[in-house]
């Protein structure tokens, strides 16, 4: 997949922010049913092994769905989503963290999340 501009890259983090919200429950849900399982563990009405194992495979589904866009799934917990991108000719990610509701903060690709700085608007991203 090619570069991102700040505009594409915003659009496709909205028609993807559905499939985030979910990945965010489902990943709960996994995680407090795998608990439950442990000998012990606490119970939950959420289900049991075929409820976690569905989880699993559901949340494999969407985490597909992300990277196929192009976006780089960087984590999961908490979700970290980057879109490749030229920044004033600089490498850089757009990057999306978990509870963000829109694309507003960047890093240069060699500088990692660490790296993380707001994106200004008078920029743009080709």
């Amino acid at each position: 997949m090619g570069l991102f501009t700040i505009a594409e890259a915003r659009e496709e983090l909205r028609n993807l922010l559905p499939v985030l919200d979910e990945v965010v429950a489902l990943r709960a849900d996994a995680a407090e049913i795998a608990a439950s399982l442990r000998p012990d563990g606490e119970r939950t009405e959420l289900g049991t092994l075929p409820e976690l194992k569905a989880a699993q495979a559901r949340l494999d589904d969407l985490l597909t769905q992300i990277q196929r866009t192009g976006a780089e799934l960087k984590g999961f917990a908490p979700l970290l989503v980057d879109f490749p991108a030229d920044l004033d000719g600089v490498p850089v990610l757009l990057c999306w963290l978990e509870g963000d509701r829109e694309l507003a903060w960047f890093h240069r690709v060699d500088l990692g999340f660490a790296g993380r700085r707001r994106l200004p608007e008078n920029r743009t991203a080709q």
